[in-house]
């Protein structure tokens, strides 16, 4: 264990590299734990650090935590990076200049990338991280191959990135792909977006916890099963609407919920997803699993170089 500033505390782990690639310097940062880390051109993350997400409504407190893992991974003995890959919970502006998660009340149009690239002095790239998580699915995992594909974590937040065409979906302002803000339960629960019914409102851990009065690791079948029925009820609507048939998941939700939340979403998408296009659409687990939030960070580090993530996929 490596003891970062003020409270923060990181694991830190190390590899060898593979070769002597492009190596990006990787940044997650989600509303529960923030990590950081080297990863090469195969995908391998090299060197490791991770910390909670601070609660705290100082964006620097927040900020400073983040600075201490990264400093972190960047004093280990590893191969030096030439371009940093962010991975951050949105809304966004465009090309992540400034973020407002709605997971870290702290950071309200915080100017995230011109930080990071002060502080690493490295060139800089930002995207949502279930945008990230969609680019790298397509580079190193369970959706290598494929055209069209929706890639989406279920975790704190509930979001996704979109690939068709073999292309990831942007939108005007870099938001696309918002999953968790489809409406699945009309009169459901109120949501941190100010809407009702979300599926972030019914499925995302905090919802669950706040549902159930237990953490999400506590959940029953039930409630597995519930929450694999409304992410269905999503992906089948995306499936309907964009003419695509896989639907990569990863999360600390879903992974954990396993078995009883994916045939219960398989079972959902197939009473919903009924056109000749959409029929026999898929959901499967992530293929990085736990690395997904870095290995995606880092695709999105190189999209910014090479103009894609070493695959067509990701152009």
């Amino acid at each position: 264990m490596i003891h970062g500033t003020g409270s923060a505390v990181a694991s830190i782990a190390t590899t060898e590299p593979l070769s002597d690639g492009l190596v990006v310097l990787a940044v997650d940062v989600g509303g529960t734990k923030m990590a950081a880390g080297l990863v090469d051109e195969r995908g391998a993350i090299l060197v490791e650090a991770q910390t909670h997400t601070p609660s705290d409504d100082d964006p620097e407190v927040v900020f400073g935590s983040m600075s201490s893992i990264i400093g972190q991974v960047l004093s280990a003995s590893a191969p030096s990076p030439v371009v940093c890959g962010v991975g951050c919970g949105g809304p966004m502006s465009a090309k992540g200049q400034t973020v407002a998660p709605l997971n870290i009340p702290g950071w309200k149009g915080f100017p995230l990338r011109a930080r990071i690239e002060a502080l690493v002095q490295l060139p800089t790239a930002v995207d949502n991280d279930a945008k990230a998580l969609a680019l790298g699915e397509g580079w190193v995992g369970a959706a290598v191959g494929v055209s069209d594909y929706l890639a989406m974590v279920v975790s704190t937040g509930v979001g996704a990135g979109i690939v068709l065409d073999g292309r990831l979906l942007d939108g005007a302002s870099g938001n696309a792909g918002h999953i968790g803000h489809v409406i699945v339960e009309p009169e459901g629960k109120w949501c941190v977006c100010g809407a009702r019914g979300c599926l972030e409102a019914e499925t995302s851990g905090p919802s669950i916890a706040a549902i159930t009065g237990c953490p999400p690791t506590e959940a029953s079948d039930e409630v597995r099963r519930r929450t694999g029925t409304l992410v269905g009820r999503a992906v089948a609507s995306v499936a309907n609407l964009l003419d695509l048939q896989l639907a990569v998941v990863a999360g600390s939700v879903a992974l954990g919920f396993g078995e009883p939340f994916f045939s219960a979403a398989q079972t959902e998408i197939d009473s919903r997803a009924r056109l000749s296009f959409s029929r026999g659409t898929r959901i499967v687990p992530a293929g990085l699993g736990a690395d997904g939030p870095l290995v995606g960070a880092a695709a999105v580090g190189r999209r910014s170089v090479l103009g894609r993530a070493d695959s067509p996929v990701c152009g």
